[in-house]
């Protein structure tokens, strides 16, 4: 998780605290709209994803509020300070750090499983 978490930080520009709560965010909305099998194998390659995950969820809120899918992960996103260029750089890097843990096809198979996120890959 320091790995991704450093290079999120460096390459979104942003607050290592800041991009830890974004994986969190993020990848706690891939578990709960994509396949979870594959998100699962992505999640279990990322030593500490399950507790940026549990710690994302308990920030609750207008999370709740919104609902789920891409656009409550969106506003959670925004309520950290981020704007949708940094998102979508964001999505771009954890995308790829996750081809280079579980390789391209499974990384691509989350992609077209998951609503609304092949326009961020």
């Amino acid at each position: 998780m320091d790995e991704l978490v450093g290079q999120l930080a460096v390459k979104a520009g942003i607050d290592g605290v800041v991009a830890e709560k974004t994986v969190g965010i993020i990848l706690g909305f891939l578990r709960n709209e994509g396949p979870s099998d594959k998100v699962q194998a992505l999640i279990d390659n990322i030593p500490g994803a399950e507790a940026a995950i549990a710690a994302s969820i308990s920030g609750g809120g207008l999370g709740r509020l919104m609902g789920g899918g891409l656009m409550a992960v969106g506003t959670k996103l925004m309520g950290l300070g981020l704007g949708m260029s940094d998102i979508q750089n964001i999505a771009r890097e954890l995308f790829r750090f996750g081809r280079d843990k579980i390789g391209a096809d499974e990384m691509g198979k989350i992609i077209a499983g998951t609503p609304g996120l092949s326009q961020f890959a």
